[in-house]
C-alpha cells in the first residue's frame, strides 16, 4: 500500500486550530496522528514542534511522507496515546503546549478492506489498529465465551439485540468459523427485527463498533491518555479530545470534570478534608460539534464532539 492511499479528512480542522493553536511556538502533541490532517494544519499555522504518535504503522508512514516538508520540526513515534508521558520522557521533553487526541477509527482504516474494520467490503475479520496486536476480531467472534461475547456487543456497541446476535453467532460457529466482515455483517442483519433492517445505519454497525473497541482496548486508553497529556502540559497549555460515540464522550467529559473539581468530600462533612486541587479548567461548557456544512461535506464527521481543557 502506498502512503498516498492513506486519506484523512481532519474533523473540525478550524475548531481545533481555534481552540488549541493559541501558542504559536513550543511543542504540540498529536496523540492519534492518523493521516496527519490536524498535524499539518497545526504546523502550517504555528512555528511549533510537533510530536506525532500512532499505533498504526500505515498512519505513521503516511504522516512521515506528508510532513516531510516540515523537517526537524516533526518527530513521529509508534505508540499508543495512553503511553504519551513515557513517549515524551524518552524524547527528554518535560512540558508541551498543546495535545490533540482524535479518538476512534480513521477513514483509511475504514476504507482499506484488508484491515477488516468495515462491512462495506468483504475482508478477513481483523480490526487491529496496531498490527502487532495478537488478538483480532476473528478471535473474539469465534472463540470467546457466549457471556463475554454478549457483554462486549451490549456494552461497547450499546446494542439492544446483543443476546439475539450472540445466539446467531454461536449457532453459526458450531458448523464453521465466521471468517469475513461480510459474513458477520450478513449474519447480524439476518436476525434483526424487520424495522431495524431499514434504518439509516447498517444493522451491524454497533456490533462492529463493539468488536473494534474490544480488539484495540480503546476505552481503556482514554483516561490514562488524558491524564498523561494533562500531566505534560505547561501552565496555560490545552488539551482537545475529539470523540465519535457516547461511550468515548462520556469518559472524556467525566475525566475533565474530575480533573477540574476541587473538593470531593462527602456532602455531610462540614468542611473540606480532601484538599483536592483542580489541575484544569474546562473551556467547552458543552461539546463543540462540527458545522452543518462540514457534516454535508464529510458525513463521517456528524457524530464528532470536541472537548477542550486548559492546564492551570
Amino acid at each position: 500500500m502506498m502512503c498516498a492511499d492513506f486519506s484523512h479528512e481532519p474533523v473540525m480542522r478550524e475548531e481545533v486550530l481555534s481552540w488549541l493553536a493559541v501558542n504559536k511556538i513550543g511543542v504540540f502533541v498529536d496523540g492519534t496522528i492518523g493521516g496527519a490532517g490536524h498535524a499539518r494544519a497545526i504546523l502550517e499555522q504555528t512555528e511549533a514542534r510537533l510530536i506525532g504518535i500512532d499505533c498504526d504503522a500505515d498512519a505513521l508512514a503516511a504522516s512521515r511522507e506528508r510532513l516531510a516538508p516540515f523537517g526537524s520540526r516533526v518527530v513521529l513515534v509508534k505508540a499508543n496515546f495512553a503511553d504519551l508521558r513515557q513517549v515524551l520522557e524518552a524524547l527528554h521533553i518535560e512540558k508541551v503546549d498543546g495535545v490533540l487526541l482524535d479518538l476512534g477509527v480513521s477513514s483509511h482504516q475504514l476504507d482499506t478492506a484488508r484491515r477488516g474494520f468495515s462491512f462495506s467490503q468483504s475482508a478477513p475479520l481483523d480490526m487491529r489498529m496496531d498490527q502487532d496486536l495478537k488478538l483480532c476480531a476473528y478471535d473474539i467472534v469465534n472463540h470467546f465465551a457466549p457471556t463475554e461475547l454478549e457483554k462486549i456487543i451490549r456494552l461497547y456497541g450499546e446494542e439492544r439485540m446483543a443476546a439475539r446476535i450472540t445466539r446467531a453467532i454461536l449457532r453459526k460457529r458450531q458448523t464453521a468459523p465466521i471468517e469475513t466482515t461480510a459474513a458477520l455483517a450478513g449474519l447480524v442483519a439476518s436476525v434483526m427485527p424487520e424495522g431495524m433492517k431499514h434504518q439509516k445505519i447498517h444493522p451491524a454497525t454497533r456490533t462492529f463498533q463493539a468488536l473494534r473497541i474490544a480488539v484495540n482496548h480503546e476505552l481503556d486508553s482514554i483516561v490514562p491518555g488524558i491524564e498523561g497529556a494533562i500531566g505534560a502540559l505547561s501552565e496555560g497549555g490545552r488539551i482537545g479530545v475529539i470523540s465519535f460515540h457516547s461511550l468515548e464522550d462520556r469518559i472524556v467529559k467525566n475525566t475533565f470534570r474530575d480533573l477540574a473539581a476541587t473538593c470531593v468530600c462527602p456532602k455531610d462533612i462540614p468542611y473540606c478534608v480532601c484538599h483536592k486541587q483542580a489541575v484544569v479548567k474546562v473551556l467547552t461548557r458543552k461539546a463543540v460539534a462540527p458545522s452543518t456544512f462540514e457534516t454535508l461535506q464529510n458525513p463521517r464527521a456528524r457524530s464528532a464532539k470536541l472537548r477542550v481543557a486548559e492546564r492551570i
